[in-house]
């Protein structure tokens, strides 16, 4: 309740502020109280008129509260619209790095960009992609020592991956051996040519007939149980557009998407609503998906205030000082939000 509708109390009144004279205050303390004006100046009424004013500016103080978290709530807003976000990669766990790798450059045709093996925490990362990282969405593998496989779980979808000719591309995956859960054809209640294909571990891939496109890593499709609830926050909270939704009541499905420019030249985030599903099992292989910001201590302010949680508090990493912080969607979904310039230094 907002401290300026609260009823004023007896109890609350006190003559710490000379703002209002003592005619004016007993004439509405008399209205207030029902007590006739005139008993107000017996041996008690220093007293009602020292509470008087004192209820009188907690109310104000409540009014300049509520005035000041508007203004926090603005300026968040304007700090997440203006923001210079971009995804930067998405992170998810393989059972064996050498093989995957060896299935996305010869069957999707990614790069492998760098490898970073950090012994002493027992882990390797491979970065992959379609161009460098200070300009491209790309993947992050993580291998965990002696870890050979993972729970992808019914909340994660799949990536997306835009191709010239997707029935050519599914022949490669065939010759190779990989694993083609829907052949190629339009995708339904559309006329886009479309396939899924399966990785070693059992992460969906979406190939998408088009053009060319500087992003053709273009997609990362999670379920989520509130569609509205959902893209109320990536809106507010990470600076997204909504860019299109789709309802195939056929079905039982409804997608958003949801990202930083259109989706022909930029990744974007696609969410997925099943009717009448409100929660998902998301295993223990798909992670999370970073975003750079130029701040992320104003980033995490305005998770919090938008209904995020918020995971890890902004600061610098351990030993080599990139600035992050980490949080949750209602959802659940992990996102990371990196410093613009400290992770182009990690880059050098």
């Amino acid at each position: 309740m907002a401290a300026s509708s609260i009823r004023p109390s007896l109890g609350c009144f006190s003559s710490s502020s000379p703002r209002f004279p003592v005619s004016y205050l007993s004439r509405n303390l008399s209205r207030t109280l029902h007590v006739p004006q005139s008993q107000l100046f017996g041996l008690n009424s220093h007293k009602l008129l020292r509470r008087s004013v004192n209820c009188l500016g907690v109310a104000e103080s409540g009014k300049a509260a509520q005035a000041s978290t508007a203004t926090s709530q603005d300026d968040l807003l304007s700090f997440v619209k203006n923001d210079k976000r971009r995804m930067l990669h998405v992170v998810y766990r393989v059972g064996d790095l050498d093989r995957t790798i060896k299935f996305y450059t010869e069957c999707l045709g990614m790069k492998l960009l760098r490898k970073r093996d950090i012994p002493e925490e027992k882990y390797t990362n491979a970065f992959l992609g379609y161009g460098p990282e200070d300009s491209h969405f790309v993947i992050e593998l993580t291998y965990n020592y002696g870890v050979d496989k993972y729970d992808v779980g019914a909340g994660f979808g799949h990536f997306g991956i835009a191709v010239d000719d997707v029935a050519k591309t599914v022949e490669l995956v065939k010759a190779k051996g990989g694993k083609v859960s829907r052949e190629p054809g339009p995708v339904k209640g559309g006329k886009t040519v479309i396939a899924f294909i399966e990785d070693p571990d059992g992460y969906k891939f979406e190939l998408l007939e088009r053009g060319p496109t500087p992003e053709p890593l273009c997609q990362v499709m999670l379920r989520v149980g509130d569609l509205d609830r959902a893209i109320k926050f990536y809106e507010k909270a990470f600076g997204m557009e909504l860019l299109r939704t789709r309802d195939n009541p056929e079905y039982k499905y409804t997608i958003a998407m949801m990202g930083y420019g259109p989706e022909d030249k930029f990744p974007v985030l696609e969410l997925t609503y099943n009717y009448g599903v409100t929660e998902y099992d998301k295993g223990n292989a798909y992670a999370q998906i970073a975003i750079g910001t130029d701040d992320v201590y104003k980033t995490a302010e305005a998770i919090k205030l938008f209904g995020g949680k918020i995971t890890r508090e902004p600061g610098p990493l351990p030993g080599i000082s990139t600035k992050i912080t980490a949080c949750l969607d209602p959802d659940g979904w992990k996102s990371v939000f990196v410093d613009n310039i400290d992770f182009l230094k990690e880059l050098e």
